[in-house]
């Protein structure tokens, strides 16, 4: 089976699943996390080189400030549960913005891999503006490699993008590594994660045909 190089996956649904429980929206960002190390574990052990998971937006931002204490939260705890699994982390991300954790400033270089271990990259106050905001002034210069003139260039195209929560959109989710990706769409909630959802969208995307435009 043609096993993509780079997933990226957007963890949707914790808010809603939240409520399905019963529990108050914030509440589901903590959920997510189990199901964030068992997706690099999975990626990891199918045969991914990279795997990129969405943390929060600087649209995210806006929501109550409760919200957003308990989705930063999560995110350094993300961060740091990569880590210690021994990931070749990368957190890209606003860090000018009062809004990027502090926690997280080391992880802005990649770290190095532990052995058997693969490169994982979170978004954290990711916005699609504020990674492309190098490229007016690349282009002055007539500089063609669009990939090395934005904020998020050590990060690859991606091959597969797999969003939980039913929703069909990218809101945002690195637009240039995106341009050649498949897209699929699992409707169960982000924390409802099972361990068929990765392989069963490996077996999707491996029936795609995949042109690269050509």
């Amino acid at each position: 089976m043609r096993i993509p190089k780079h997933v990226g996956i957007i963890p949707d649904g914790n808010r809603r699943w939240a409520q399905n429980q019963g529990m108050t929206k914030e509440k589901g960002y903590e959920s997510g996390l189990d199901p964030g190390l068992y997706a690099y574990r999975q990626c990891r052990d199918l045969g991914v080189d990279e795997v990129t998971f969405y943390g929060f937006t600087t649209d995210n931002t806006k929501r109550p400030s409760y919200q957003t204490e308990a989705f930063t939260k999560a995110c350094v705890d993300a961060a740091n549960l990569l880590i210690n699994e021994g990931a070749a982390l990368l957190v890209i991300g606003n860090t000018k913005s009062p809004m990027f954790p502090k926690e997280l400033l080391p992880y802005t270089k990649r770290c190095e891999p532990k052995e058997g271990q693969i490169k994982a990259n979170l978004l954290v106050n990711y916005g699609w503006h504020w990674d492309l905001n190098t490229l007016a002034e690349a282009q002055q210069v007539n500089k063609n490699n669009i990939q090395e003139n934005i904020q998020s260039f050590d990060i690859s195209r991606l091959d597969l993008i797999i969003r939980w929560g039913g929703r069909r959109r990218l809101s945002g989710f690195l637009p240039v590594q995106s341009i050649y990706a498949d897209f699929y769409v699992v409707d169960d909630y982000w924390p409802a994660f099972n361990e068929n959802h990765i392989p069963d969208a490996f077996s999707w995307y491996n029936k795609q045909d995949i042109t690269l435009g050509g």
